[in-house]
């Protein structure tokens, strides 16, 4: 093997496992953990340990890639329930607020800054978008109401193809590569949206149907499938000139939201691969930043990013969210929850392939913006949340049943684990009362495997095995779900384990 293939398949080794260990310390600390990405990346730099990187196309290339997966997971851990009720809101976010944001940034950077308009749109453009994976990490771990939360999610899923497509128009016009009148262009823009939405969501339920009828050999290939339709979804919305990042995100939405072999592994492995491209770009980040360069553009780069975080980003989602009757500790909460990573990273890099002027000035203001906004931002959210009242309290999970199929049995494995809060805690096994073909045939507790009988009572960590055939699968899961929530007199309380909002 080359040694320099070598070399940097052992620096990729020891960047991701010094960012493990940087993860758990950021927890410790208390500190974003995405701070420790781009200190590394910096120390390796040309100010650091002197490691010389300026490949912009290939930055790109990479950063594409990375966004696809960040996209892929965030679809994939995106449920149906709060899709239907933030589809809306998410959308307007995601369009006419993008729309908002930039313009009234860039017209603080026109009034107080002296930048010209088609600098200023551009910079407001590459900085609009919120992030997937920054709004998923840091959300889900914080109690706030379903809509709030779930609209968050929505816009840094969408928002992310039509602020990749402006900033490209934006960059092109700089460099007197689009010529169209800008109804025209505007009209393209729909057109790749709309067809990237058609693209996804037919490759989501295509692959579904396929992962559904075709048994795996092994078990790991359910998680590798499943992304790679995702990634497939990217690719082929693309070829047919349409928005890719639509695309992936909606095909991960639908792979995350119907019955496919192994679906909590898939997400957990996807999950995986999204924290591993958004270290990354963080790496690259630092690795492509000039330390030297930076004093000069922090003034600009404060002032610029005050007028989105304090007057945009405000009127932005008050524009975007008047009609749908959000109260005002709501609005203000997302407002504040607008967080910026991985997505203006890729953008930033866009104006420098295509060679924008100023394009150089723009990224630093990027790399100024996100170490600013992670910090203020991310440390912020739980207070903010609290000072606003608008935290929930925590309930108990649903149970979790993970199935994967039994091809020549025409039957369905699936596995629960009994949580803390659920009410199957104490059920007899004939209380469950499933089908006449599921049962419960191996039950772990406490590390020891038994297999049970009627006199078998579920307990709180338990992990169990079904066997179920395969038209008999949605009802069992549904029996389980109704008496974890209701326990066993689930139908006598009206329970039918259905899958709901609050799921």
């Amino acid at each position: 093997m080359n040694d320099a293939v070598t070399v940097a398949l052992a620096v990729g080794a020891l960047v991701v496992l010094v960012a493990a260990v940087a993860l758990r310390l950021a927890d410790r600390l208390g500190l974003p953990s995405l701070l420790l990405y781009l200190a590394f990346g910096v120390a390796m730099g040309e100010s650091g340990l002197g490691v010389q990187f300026e490949d912009y196309e290939l930055t790109q290339t990479l950063g594409y890639a990375a966004l696809v997966v960040i996209l892929a997971e965030g679809g994939l851990t995106t449920r149906w329930a709060d899709v239907r009720r933030a589809i809306g809101p998410g959308i307007a976010l995601s369009t006419v607020g993008v729309a908002v944001s930039v313009g009234v940034t860039a017209a603080v950077g026109v009034l107080l800054l002296g930048f010209g308009w088609g600098f200023a749109l551009l910079l407001a453009a590459v900085i609009s978008s919120t992030d997937a994976a920054a709004v998923f990490a840091t959300l889900r771990r914080l109690p706030l109401p379903r809509r709030v939360a779930a609209s968050l999610e929505a816009e840094s899923g969408l928002n992310d193809a039509p602020v990749i497509l402006l900033v490209t128009v934006l960059a092109a016009s700089l460099t007197g590569a689009v010529t169209q009148p800008w109804w025209l262009v505007g009209v393209v823009v729909v057109a790749e949206l709309a067809g990237g939405a058609v693209v996804g969501i037919g490759i989501g339920f295509a692959g579904a149907a396929l992962l559904r009828r075709v048994a795996l050999p092994v078990a790991g290939f359910y998680p590798l499938a499943t992304l790679a339709l995702c990634v497939l979804a990217y690719s082929s919305a693309t070829l047919a000139h349409t928005s890719g990042f639509v695309a992936v995100y909606l095909c991960g939405v639908v792979l995350g939201n119907v019955a496919v072999p192994h679906r909590t592994a898939s997400i957990g492995f996807a999950e995986g691969m999204a924290s591993l491209a958004q270290i990354g770009l963080f790496v690259l980040l630092g690795l492509l930043v000039s330390p030297a360069r930076l004093p000069e553009v922090v003034g600009p780069a404060l002032v610029v990013g005050g007028a989105l975080l304090l007057l945009a980003r405000p009127l932005s989602v008050v524009a975007s969210l008047v009609w749908f009757r959000f109260p005002w500790a709501q609005h203000a909460f997302i407002s504040w929850a607008g967080l910026r990573g991985a997505v203006p990273i890729v953008a930033a890099i866009i104006p420098l392939t295509a060679d924008v002027p100023g394009a150089t000035t723009v990224f630093d203001t990027v790399f100024v913006l996100v170490v600013v906004f992670t910090v203020v931002q991310g440390w912020s959210l739980p207070w903010v949340a609290r000072r606003l009242r608008i935290a929930t309290p925590v309930m108990p999970r649903d149970v979790q049943v993970e199935a994967a199929p039994l091809g020549e049995l025409d039957a369905d494995l699936m596995q629960l684990t009994v949580s803390p809060g659920s009410r199957l805690h104490g059920v007899y096994l004939p209380e469950l009362r499933l089908p006449e073909d599921a049962a419960v045939v191996l039950i772990v507790r406490h590390g020891r495997s038994f297999v049970p009988d009627e006199t078998t009572r579920l307990m709180r960590g338990d992990q169990a095995l079904l066997v179920s055939a395969r038209r008999s699968r949605p009802e069992a899961e549904r029996r389980l779900r109704a008496v974890s929530r209701a326990g066993r007199l689930a139908s006598w309380r009206g329970e039918d384990g259905r899958v709901t909002e609050r799921d």
